[in-house]
């Protein structure tokens, strides 16, 4: 599988004022083509900036960001001109321009590489079925919700037919619903066109729901990569946990205590691992939180239990449930 990107050692520095902040530091990732990845992390993690260092929005201070094995750094103008028509963005601010029609708006990047005036008008019509627009082509942005307006910056960025679509918080501005539609729009994009997309998201709930794979960036740096459904079952650094575990809404009965998250697939969701662990074992876990979700299109089941205050009876709770194949993180 080819790579679309390849960051080696990227830092980004910016001065101000005679301070420096280092917003990115030594970062290490590629993003395989065709893949959904996304970039997780909070606000102030250095997500943003490691988006625009995608297409040379931002300029790295040391490392080298690669776009199918160009250096984006040693591009000329018009070289980078030329690549930046691969790669289009959407953003959470919708950036359409509201005194244009809906495919004015969609014809705008057609507009700029000089296709003629018949040619825009069939292609940007043709996006505007894709992202199931075409009755709205001449009604203004004014005029739609926030779920449609994000359904126009998609198809405009489609228009260009691109590479990559870099999405920069795309549904932080729409209510649940309207998150998931868009959602199932970009994954449907992605499945039919082969598309690559790169999601910058603070909500982990993004992630699950259609991303293959995951980095998450944590105080500028790379946290953690991998697998999606890896994460979630196992995460490794602190920064996954954080993102990754639910908030627990009761206190365990011990301040010591010893938590834990158990991690089940759909297929293991039918049977009853504590009344087996207190049959088998007779030991005894109190159950503080327990949901389920779909990750990657597969059902998961999840619970943070407190276990018995004894250590040795802690393990063989643990020993239990992993000889029953479960994933097992400890939450304190």
């Amino acid at each position: 599988m080819e790579f679309v990107y390849n960051l080696e050692h990227v830092s980004k520095t910016y001065k101000n004022d005679g301070k420096e902040f280092e917003a990115l530091k030594d970062i290490n990732l590629s993003v395989k083509e065709g893949e959904i990845f996304g970039i997780i992390g909070m606000s102030g993690a250095g997500k943003s900036t490691l988006v625009r260092t995608l297409n040379r929005l931002e300029e790295v201070t040391s490392g080298t960001v690669e776009f199918y094995g160009q250096d984006l750094a040693k591009l000329n103008a018009k070289d980078l001109r030329n690549v930046r028509h691969s790669i289009s963005m959407i953003f959470q601010g919708f950036n359409l321009l509201q005194q244009r029609t809906v495919i004015e708006n969609v014809e705008q990047p057609l507009r700029i590489a000089g296709k003629s005036k018949k040619e825009r008008k069939e292609i940007a019509r043709q996006m505007l079925k894709v992202v199931g627009l075409e009755e709205k082509e001449n009604v203004f942005p004014a005029r739609l919700s926030g779920g449609q307006r994000q359904r126009v910056a998609i198809a405009r960025a489609l228009a260009a037919d691109p590479k990559v679509l870099l999405c920069d918080e795309a549904t932080s501005a729409l209510d649940p619903k309207m998150t998931g539609e868009i959602l199932e729009l970009l994954k449907k994009i992605n499945e039919e066109r082969k598309l690559t997309i790169v999601i910058i998201t603070h909500e982990m709930a993004v992630v699950e729901k259609i991303c293959d794979r995951v980095a998450i960036i944590d105080d500028g740096y790379l946290a953690e990569v991998g697998e999606v459904k890896q994460l979630f079952s196992d995460p490794q650094s602190a920064a996954a946990k954080k993102l990754v575990f639910p908030a627990n809404p009761f206190d365990p009965s011990d301040p010591e205590g010893r938590l834990i998250r158990i991690v089940f697939d759909g297929l293991k969701a039918s049977e009853p691992f504590i009344a087996n662990l207190v049959e088998t074992t007779g030991q005894k876990v109190n159950i503080l939180s327990a949901n389920t979700k779909s990750v990657g299109g597969i059902g998961y089941g999840q619970m943070v239990l407190e276990l018995p205050r004894e250590k040795k009876d802690q393990e063989i709770v643990v020993d239990f449930f992993r000889k029953n194949g479960l994933a097992i993180s400890e939450v304190r």
